[in-house]
This record gives C-alpha cells, structure tokens and sequence, in this order.
C-alpha cells in the first residue's frame, strides 16, 4: 500500500474559496479517476489556511496509472486552469509514505 499525503497552504483569506471551486468543478474528476480520498480536511488550528488530502493506493504503479488516466480527463484539466487563474493556493507538498507493519491501513 502507498499512501499519498499532501498539503496545500493557500493564501490568507482564499481557503473557502479554493474548497468551493475545488468542489464544483474538481472533485468529481478527481474522485472518478482516484477513487475517494482517505481524508480530506482543513486546519482549524496550528498553520492556518492549510488543507490536507490522503489518498491510498495498492503500489506506486497503481498510482502512476490512476494518475495518469485523471490528467489526461479534459474535466481535470479545465478545473487544473480554474484553479491556476484564480491563484489561492500558496504551496504544495506532497509526501509518499508507507504505514509500517504493525499499524496498517485499511483501504477507505
């Protein structure tokens, strides 16, 4: 299992905005491709203004492949233009990571 953790920091005052134009016009070319997230939420303390997605997947070839079938969606990519000419998110990272033997993930 590969586990794909990400953070998004968007600018002050912009975070609502980004989760609505993210909702209404990303998530369900995201989720058709991707399956749904493991989570999906937002800081309510600590560094504000930061969003949080995982998502899982069996191998980093599944990933790759799933990935892959989402950039090529014309849906996806007319949301990746909306998102980038509005400008609120700040930065971006992502980890991925591997849950180790004695605290497994199940799939969502």
């Amino acid at each position: 299992m590969l586990i794909d953790h990400r953070t998004y920091r968007t600018k002050p005052g912009k975070l609502q905005a980004h989760l609505d134009l993210y909702e209404q016009h990303g998530y369900a070319a995201q989720v058709r491709h991707l399956g749904k997230p493991f989570a999906y939420m937002v800081a309510e303390s600590g560094e504000l203004n930061t969003i949080v997605h995982i998502w899982v997947y069996e191998d980093a070839a599944d990933r790759a492949r799933r990935r892959a079938a989402m950039q090529a969606d014309p849906e996806w990519q007319a949301y990746l233009k909306m998102s980038a000419d509005a400008g609120y998110l700040d930065s971006q990272t992502t980890k991925l990571m591997l849950p180790t033997k004695f605290a497994p993930i199940g799939k969502p």
